[in-house]
């Protein structure tokens, strides 16, 4: 027996095959997926890895179009009354003129099969269950190589399972898992090859193994995402711009600079999640905070995107609203978040400082500093947060982009906190450290204190 697990990926054409095998490479690349019909005309081999060590590979193979007419012919070639058994009846039509001309990309599948220890048989779950699908069974069987149905597509509303696993039953295949390529379940890969193992006992160490190794770079894949989101609201809290001329011009270009680099920043981490996921620039977007061909459209400052992700505006930046920034009378800097969100700068609302009264503009005098405001940092939190929520549900056959919905009024304990609850010290110790922002390594060890503490926070 090869230590190596060769299993081959079978089943009726578009059903997702190339989807499974894509979703469990984690790449998007793999293969041609599509909803045309018999888009795989060829046989594709993946492996997987546990450890450094190659531990399964799999076998993408062309779909079974005419199973009926299939079981037809090869019934066709063996004489009435002969006793002939499944394997040799399979190496009857492979050898005959029919498995290179009529059925030529399913003689593919039966080479491939024969030379496999097993097979994933894979269903979409959606089709009604129909004569063709059992007759592709049986022709399946004839190859005496265990069977594992793979159900395909199960969270779409038309789906059929409860059909398909009586049909399968019937069949004397009882053993069959739940697989959505497009929003696969989080245990789903580990009951996959858990069910295989069962299949194939002399490989279970192996298949456990691999569980094991992709349960791992699953967690790591995460803490690493976490951290991205970490560094950057740290950056973010601790980013402070210095406004030497309080002129309305120069006060305006520095607020847009700042307002650019918060959006800039936000994508380079929306980039590197996507990377770190593998998956392409373009695969994202949000259903109200949209990611237009993979970038975050400019609505970070809009008032309506603080209301769709539930942020409260806070009293003390109020009055510098006219002014599109916020003026924190409590410590004469200038924030810029919640204010600027209201998009006062519409109209040149700049002119109308002195309706405030000399208290304000003379805060506006000298040197002052432009912050991000709270309200920003919430709404950035809670993009980041969905956004991968998101990528850990998402498989890479998936060809809709990413949906990110906002958060709305609910969500969970983690999320009401980040909308409503206090700051979390982290980034109220950044406010007092804007050389964090720099990246330059100055004082690297607090930084990185601050985003490891900030971790926890995201990882909730």
């Amino acid at each position: 027996m090869s230590a190596l697990l060769r299993v081959a990926v079978v089943g009726h054409t578009n059903t997702g095959k190339t989807s499974l095998l894509r979703t469990l490479a984690r790449d998007v690349g793999f293969g041609e997926v599509s909803d045309a019909p018999g888009t795989t005309r060829h046989v594709e081999g993946l492996r997987l890895f546990a450890d450094g060590a190659p531990v399964l590979e799999l076998f993408d193979t062309p779909g079974m179009e005419d199973a009926i007419a299939l079981l037809e012919c090869i019934d066709g070639l063996v004489a009435p009354g002969a006793r002939v058994d499944g394997p040799e009846r399979i190496a009857r039509f492979l050898a005959s003129p029919a498995a290179g001309t009529r059925f030529e990309q399913e003689a593919k599948v039966l080479r491939q099969l024969l030379a496999s220890d097993a097979a994933l048989y894979v269903v979409d779950a959606r089709d009604p269950v129909l004569p063709k699908h059992r007759d592709e069974l049986a022709v399946l069987a004839g190859c005496a190589r265990p069977l594992l149905p793979v159900l395909n597509f199960v969270a779409a509303p038309e789906a059929r399972v409860a059909d398909w696993r009586a049909a399968l039953a019937r069949l004397n295949l009882h053993a069959a898992v739940s697989f959505d390529t497009v929003a696969p379940p989080l245990d789903g890969e580990a009951e996959l090859f858990g069910t295989l193992a069962t299949l194939l006992h002399a490989h279970r160490p192996a298949l456990e193994r691999l569980v094991a190794a992709r349960a791992g770079e699953a967690d790591a894949r995460r803490l690493a995402a976490q951290r991205l989101v970490a560094e950057l609201l740290v950056e973010l809290a601790a980013r402070r711009d210095l406004v030497a001329d309080a002129s309305d011009g120069a006060l305006e270009a520095a607020v847009d600079r700042l307002r650019s680099h918060v959006r800039a920043r936000e994508q380079a981490c929306v980039d590197a999640l996507l990377r770190l996921y593998r998956f392409r620039a373009d695969d994202a977007r949000a259903a109200e905070l949209p990611l237009s061909a993979g970038r975050w459209e400019d609505d970070l400052f809009h008032p309506e995107t603080l209301r769709q992700m539930g942020v409260r505006l806070s009293t003390g930046v109020a009055a510098g609203a006219a002014a599109g920034v916020g003026i924190d009378l409590m410590t004469g800097g200038l924030t810029l978040g919640a204010a600027a969100a209201l998009g006062a700068l519409a109209g040149g609302l700049w002119q109308t400082f002195g309706h405030y009264g000399e208290r304000i503009a003379a805060r506006l005098r000298g040197q002052r500093e432009l912050t991000v405001d709270d309200a920003i940092l919430r709404l950035v939190a809670l993009r980041q947060r969905r956004l991968l929520a998101a990528l850990e549900g998402r498989g890479h056959a998936a060809l809709a982009p990413i949906e990110v919905a906002d958060a709305g009024a609910g969500g969970d304990a983690a999320t009401r906190r980040w909308r409503e609850g206090a700051l979390p010290h982290a980034l109220q110790k950044a406010r007092a450290h804007p050389e964090w922002a720099a990246g330059d390594g100055a004082d690297e060890v607090g930084r990185d204190e601050a985003v490891a503490q900030l971790l926890a926070e995201l990882g909730a």
